[in-house]
């Protein structure tokens, strides 16, 4: 069988809660993650995180969708108050699918911009913003599972406690 995974962090406890029960989730564990090129939706700066602690979502794609898991995930915890939630992911081909979505929830609330060619463009980086999203975003290098069983990404294997 095919599955995916996904991490989040935030309240681990909560998280685990939540995604347990889902269908199409196959296991949550927690454990601590690191991640590079990571931003945030009010921060545009990149940056590497080092031991955060998150949960590994491993799910059936055929059953449940990256989306529906996000949008569980934001309607649990709130994306404009909440600095301590981050969506990771391993695969290149998540990464659109998260970008899009966190754009969409970085301007909700606010008018698209409409350009001289009548095209409507939805820029995060317009000023404007009606209200910030604190989401942290980025690619994972390493996922230490709370059995110490370390998950390596792009090569090397490294515990990060």
């Amino acid at each position: 069988m095919y599955t995916k995974k996904i991490y989040f962090s935030g309240d681990i406890d909560e998280l685990q809660k939540v995604f347990a029960g889902m269908t199409g989730v196959l296991s949550v564990l927690s454990g601590k993650l690191s991640a590079k090129n990571v931003h945030s939706y009010v921060n545009h700066e990149p940056q590497t995180l080092e031991g955060v602690e998150s949960v590994e979502i491993e799910f059936n794609p055929k059953k449940t969708d990256l989306s529906t898991l996000m949008d569980v995930l934001f309607n649990v915890f709130n994306p404009y108050a909440d600095k301590n939630l981050g969506v990771y992911y391993n695969s290149g081909e998540d990464e659109p699918q998260v970008e899009l979505h966190l754009n969409f929830i970085a301007n909700r609330g606010r008018e698209p911009v409409v350009s001289k060619a009548c095209l409507t463009i939805n820029d995060p980086h317009v000023d404007k913003i009606v209200r910030k999203c604190f989401v942290k975003v980025g690619r994972l290098i390493n996922f230490v599972g709370g059995e110490e069983n370390a998950r390596t990404f792009g090569g090397k294997t490294e515990k990060i406690l």
